[in-house]
């Protein structure tokens, strides 16, 4: 964790690098003008919630104001402990969608992947690709009934905290016919990347494991 006797500072070289009054950004933020210029002007530690905020008004991380390293890069977090997850909670986890990363062995060897995803109401994952496009290709065995084993991993870092939270899903990779788009299309799954990635794909889990970091 960064010494947050630097956040004032930070915020006043941000705050003047996009031309706002110290009124403009409390605005933004949600807090009075007074206590930004208290935090501008004096070298006390500021509650990292605020910091958040006003980031966040900033166009800024938490991290970049207060000068911190990645997430999982420095030490620990005070009492962090690693619980194991079951599947139940996993699939509530990533139930919501989003940004998760496909691995899979590659015709130039291991490859890992983001995509966007979508849980299906089966508790499938649900993802789409370009017809004919490297990644449609690289997971076809090109014989017929039988699928690449495949995992998918989706996180979630708590910048405030240091906690989080890791799914993984290990399955068979389907690649969806026409007479089964109907049921797949109904999850709503885009593609991140845009463009015409109209071919969807399944994987059907064999086994959901998790962990999650708790912080003090």
């Amino acid at each position: 964790m960064s010494d947050l006797g630097t956040l004032g500072r930070r915020i006043a070289e941000r705050r003047e690098s996009l031309g706002l009054t110290r009124e403009e950004l409390a605005t933004r933020a949600g807090v009075e003008a007074a206590y930004i210029g208290y935090l501008e002007e004096q070298s006390g530690a500021a509650a990292r919630e605020t910091a958040a905020k006003l980031a966040a008004a900033l166009d800024a991380t938490v991290r970049e104001l207060l000068d911190e390293a990645p997430a999982g890069a420095g030490a620990a977090a005070p009492g962090a402990d690693l619980v194991e997850l079951d599947e139940k909670e996993c699939l509530r986890l990533i139930s919501p969608g989003g940004v998760g990363r496909i691995a899979f062995e590659g015709r130039y060897g291991l490859t890992v992947l983001p995509v966007n995803y979508r849980l299906s109401d089966v508790g499938a994952i649900v993802f789409r690709t370009t017809p004919g496009g490297t990644t449609d290709a690289d997971l076809r065995t090109g014989m017929k009934g039988v699928e690449y084993k495949v995992a998918f991993e989706v996180d979630s870092v708590e910048e405030l905290t240091g906690g989080g939270w890791s799914v993984l899903v290990q399955g068979s990779l389907h690649h969806v016919t026409d007479e089964e788009e109907a049921a797949v299309a109904a999850t709503g799954v885009q593609p991140w990347a845009g463009g015409d990635r109209r071919q969807y794909l399944r994987i059907t889990p064999s086994r959901v494991t998790g962990r999650r970091i708790t912080t003090d």
